[in-house]
């Protein structure tokens, strides 16, 4: 797969424009995710991509060396395999492969010691000593019922009733968690670490209700639907979307970075995969000025600073396990952890940072030559940072696997504010789509009842910026694909049925296939 060999309509030949029923500007999974609902229910739709290559931080590059491929962005797909989109839309009938490595995530600590977040929950648990039983008893209820668990987390987050109790059960851990008693049920240092791990992934201090509404949600798919890795890199991912939506009369156009309403073709329907402040760019004065003061406050978090490695040979951790697991998260103890988030909270570089680490040559050895790896990483840096970490992402990794340095042979480095120029959409390098908040997660963009629909007729949101928020699930441009059809088309169809007719039989397979 090369960035995407799919990419149509580059001379931005709109002779038949005229005929389009609904315009998609951003190519991102949910602008896809969007495109690919409209097209179902048997709309003309064009998609509007800045870039050269759709797909925004779901594509693979060689980053380093000729034959080495890198994920830009999006690496490891637990969402992806539980989203409701997704299983409809049925990847693996698409043609990606996913693969599972044995251990989901991993989080060392020093002196060789490791916390695991197997597949299985009783042998994760076996391995936290004394406190496996109340790691079992924190992420049981969840593991056991995550499909309305997953319903309501990719819910647009307004109508949930039916998920209920699965919100219940998530919501007294979470509570727990972000209170002063977050450790009162562990008594050893492995299961704290494990669990404040994942919760980073917010990019926010741990011990918040967002934060470990994150951490619970991620953790309880690790031993559900796993934490897997596209065969080839995440670029499968797109590769499959773009394909079926040109099948179904789509077209694409790349190079085109919409800065006004007025640039786009005449369509009954416009949908923005953008973040806040595009959409100020792009409606500008159309938009009423509350509205605008509203976009205007969004608030952006905490950055990243990516760093990928093309390595002689796999990364010689010292804690054995860790060679198993898809995704590290290097750090250390629960409390280095929340200083490192705490110092990025406060817009300060973290001495040694939160270091999120993918070794996809576990389950994927093909992403290098043969006997070599990638290493795929990224630092927790203040929003807008230009400073490249690169040397205290090594030292994190050479911490828990020393020799590491003598592996690498090239590199490469995006800074935080480098991220924002290659993808409009991480503003400042906030890969997230928006600052990690209990009210942000909720009421993003805006403080509306309805996230999806802007003032203006006819014109949608439909980016990270929206409710479900972050991750590679597409359920935002689902969410905003249902208003349009409704309002602009009378198509009151469910869209996930109709994804499900018109691409891919409505079984979710990839996961079938665990």
């Amino acid at each position: 797969m090369g960035d995407n060999d799919n990419d149509n309509d580059n001379d931005n030949d709109n002779d038949n424009d005229n005929d389009i029923d609904a315009v998609v500007v951003g190519s991102g999974p949910n602008g896809l995710a969007a495109a690919l609902v409209l097209a179902a229910a048997g709309l003309r739709v064009q998609v509007h991509e800045a870039a050269d290559s759709v797909g925004g931080g779901v594509r693979t590059r060689e980053l380093t060396l000729p034959g080495y491929r890198h994920d830009v962005c999006s690496a490891v797909h637990p969402m992806a395999v539980a989203s409701l989109f997704f299983r409809a839309f049925d990847l693996a009938s698409q043609g990606v492969r996913m693969a599972w490595p044995e251990a989901s995530y991993a989080h060392p600590l020093d002196s060789g010691r490791a916390a695991v977040a197997w597949r299985d929950l009783d042998r994760t648990a076996a391995g936290l000593g004394p406190d496996g039983s109340s790691w079992s008893r924190l992420l049981r209820p969840l593991v056991d019922r995550t499909e309305p668990l997953v319903e309501a987390a990719m819910s647009d987050l307004r109508g949930i009733r039916p998920q209920v109790m699965a919100l219940a059960r998530l919501g007294l851990r979470v509570t727990e968690q972000a209170s002063p008693w977050w450790n009162a049920r562990f008594r050893g240092d492995l299961a704290p670490a494990l669990l404040t791990g994942v919760a980073c992934h917010s990019i926010a201090p741990p011990r918040t209700l967002a934060s470990a509404g994150v951490g619970l949600l991620l953790g309880s798919l690790a031993h559900s639907v796993g934490w897997p890795l596209p065969i080839g890199g995440s670029q499968a991912i797109v590769d499959a979307m773009v394909g079926q939506l040109t099948e179904h009369g789509g077209r694409i156009v790349t190079g085109h970075r919409v800065r006004s309403l007025d640039e786009l073709p005449p369509a009954r329907a416009v949908l923005l995969d953008v973040a806040p402040g595009a959409l100020l760019e792009i409606a500008g004065p159309r938009l009423p000025e509350r509205y605008r003061r509203q976009l205007r406050g969004f608030r952006h978090g905490g950055a990243a600073c990516k760093v990928d490695f093309a390595l002689s040979g796999p990364v010689p951790w010292s804690a054995p396990d860790c060679a198993k697991a898809g995704t590290l998260h290097l750090v250390g103890s629960r409390a280095e952890a929340v200083r490192a988030e705490s110092d990025v909270a406060a817009g300060r570089h973290a001495e040694r940072p939160f270091v999120l680490a993918v070794q996809p040559g576990v389950v994927d050895p093909g992403r290098a030559p043969a006997g070599r790896h990638v290493l795929w990483t990224y630092a927790h840096v203040p929003n807008g940072s230009t400073r490249d970490v690169s040397e205290q992402i090594k030292q994190q990794v050479e911490r828990f696997a020393p020799g590491f340095r003598d592996l690498i042979l090239a590199e490469h480095v995006v800074t935080a504010a480098e991220q924002g120029l290659h993808n409009p959409n991480y503003v400042g390098g906030d890969i997230s789509g928006g600052a990690t908040t209990a009210w942000q997660l909720v009421m993003r963009p805006a403080a509306r009842w309805d996230p999806y629909r802007t003032p203006l007729p006819g014109v949608y949101l439909c980016s990270a910026s929206t409710p479900p928020g972050q991750a590679v699930h597409g359920m935002c441009g689902v969410h905003a694909a249902r208003r349009a059809l409704r309002d602009r088309f009378g198509v009151r169809s469910d869209p996930l049925r109709l994804v499900a007719e018109a691409y891919g039989g409505g079984t979710n397979t990839a996961a079938a296939d665990r």
